[in-house]
């Protein structure tokens, strides 16, 4: 039965506190697409995109008019490139310009899975796909991609970590004249969900469906909107205010999932729960901490404020929706959320703040620029060390850097849109983690990947 209140409701959260469904994803395994001839592969790809994802936009758009409920993005996400370049061979960078003439087809905002997953070495087609990456994406506009270098249950590929390292700097590098977008569209995990359908991240797993829906959900300033009206509550009546708009908020997304497969003829998958944020004003995860009660976002008693959030999330969407997968919880990307530009600006939240939030929280290190002379060796021990906390704790987290070539810190880069603009962070570049790096091998798998 229809609730006028519940419906009055609805119509505020999206008028007044930026209440979305971030993202509309598509799942497109390209296994079957693979040939000894990297054209012949090519041409399947792309016939079985435009074939498969002909009406996404257009029913995402249908549901948009009919539900009065935004869609921000519409997406693809693919079978990891570096296993179709395992049979081809060839230049990978052919497989990018097929999946941007793909996007621009269909009509996306972006595809995911030019990506390589080496947590335990590197097996045919990795190597060259993980050299390509810079590009590829300065070649294309819509292309993501992603390197899984470590698990819980393999430990983390040292190697992998350097070439990461020097992939992502040559990737700012590349496209330095518009403003370093390529290491804003790559992004370096351990332990990589396989359903994820956040950018840049997402992936189509091997242990996909041929294709498949995936939701991701968001609205931080409904959370803190339901937090503005309780000043006096203590703790465990936030979580508990916390639990029950996040039911609120899947539930809509698992609507829109639901519908949408329908239309589509494809099964539905999961829905993220993960609150993302926007620079939009109040659509910030660090205002939802502020309003629990820390003056400033990266001031003590953040990382046990977001580690209440993050959970109380993941306890009420678990309960509104079929399937739970992807991420799931809260999001922390500097350039992303007013609140955390605004934090790192003034000081109060450093990297080394950002890192000890990462145990908590459902990703990582993510949107964060740093300076244009940060040495390759550096970047790559910031992902050694966010892919520790990761392999440790059983949980995935990952790193996004953006080196501003040309730029310092203290300085902005500023990209628009969703991808806001990025205070640039001080790194400590006078101690070197070069040595360490440079010893490459493989950190072993932590003694709790024992489970079997």
């Amino acid at each position: 039965m229809l609730n006028t209140k519940d419906i009055f409701e609805t119509i505020r959260m999206i008028d007044d506190e930026n209440l979305d469904i971030r993202t509309t994803t598509m799942g497109i395994s390209l296994l079957d697409c693979a040939d000894s001839d990297i054209g012949r592969s090519c041409d399947k790809i792309y016939e079985k995109i435009t074939r498969r994802a002909e009406r996404l936009v257009p029913v995402g758009e249908e549901l948009e008019r009919m539900y009065g409920i935004p869609i921000i993005n519409k997406r693809i996400a693919v079978t990891p490139i570096a296993m179709l370049t395992a049979v081809s061979g060839g230049d990978p960078v052919l497989y990018a310009k097929t999946l941007e003439r793909a996007a621009q087809t269909v009509g996306v905002n972006f595809i995911g899975g030019y990506s390589a997953l080496v947590q335990k070495g590197f097996s045919a087609g990795d190597l060259a796909l993980m050299e390509s990456i810079p590009e590829a994406l300065a070649e294309t506009e819509h292309i993501c991609s992603s390197v899984n270098i470590g698990s819980t249950k393999a430990g983390i590929n040292m190697d992998a970590v350097k070439i990461m390292g020097e992939v992502i700097c040559r990737s700012a590098e590349v496209t330095s004249d518009r403003n370093c977008i390529g290491a804003a569209k790559l992004v370096v995990f351990c332990n990589a969900p396989e359903d994820n359908p956040f950018m840049a991240g997402a992936f189509h797993g091997a242990g996909e469906p041929d294709c498949v829906l995936n939701v991701g959900v968001s609205g931080p300033g409904v959370v803190r909107a339901a937090l503005a009206k309780c000043p006096t509550e203590n703790l465990t009546e936030i979580a508990d205010v916390i639990k029950k708009t996040a039911f609120k908020i899947t539930r809509m997304g698992q609507l829109i999932g639901t519908e949408a497969s329908k239309r589509l003829g494809i099964p539905f998958g999961i829905i993220d729960l993960s609150l993302a944020p926007t620079p939009a004003v109040g659509d910030s995860v660090a205002h939802i901490i502020e309003e629990i009660g820390v003056e400033i976002c990266g001031g003590h008693g953040t990382t046990a404020a977001l580690a209440m959030l993050n959970d109380a999330v993941k306890k009420g969407g678990v309960m509104a929706s079929s399937h739970v997968g992807g991420l799931s919880g809260a999001f922390i990307p500097v350039s992303e959320d007013a609140g955390m530009i605004a934090a790192a600006e003034n000081g109060t939240l450093s990297i080394e703040k950002l890192e000890a939030m990462t145990s908590v929280c459902s990703v990582g290190l993510d949107m964060i620029v740093v300076p244009g002379d940060t040495p390759a060796s550096t970047l790559s021990a910031i992902i050694a060390d966010e892919a520790a906390i990761g392999m440790v704790n059983s949980k995935t987290t990952a790193v996004r850097l953006i080196p501003a070539i040309g730029k310092k810190a203290g300085e902005v880069l500023e990209f628009g849109g969703l991808l806001g603009t990025g205070p640039i962070m001080p790194l400590r570049n006078d101690v070197s983690s070069e040595k360490f790096i440079n010893r490459g091998g493989r950190i072993p798998a932590p003694m709790q990947s024992l489970k079997n």
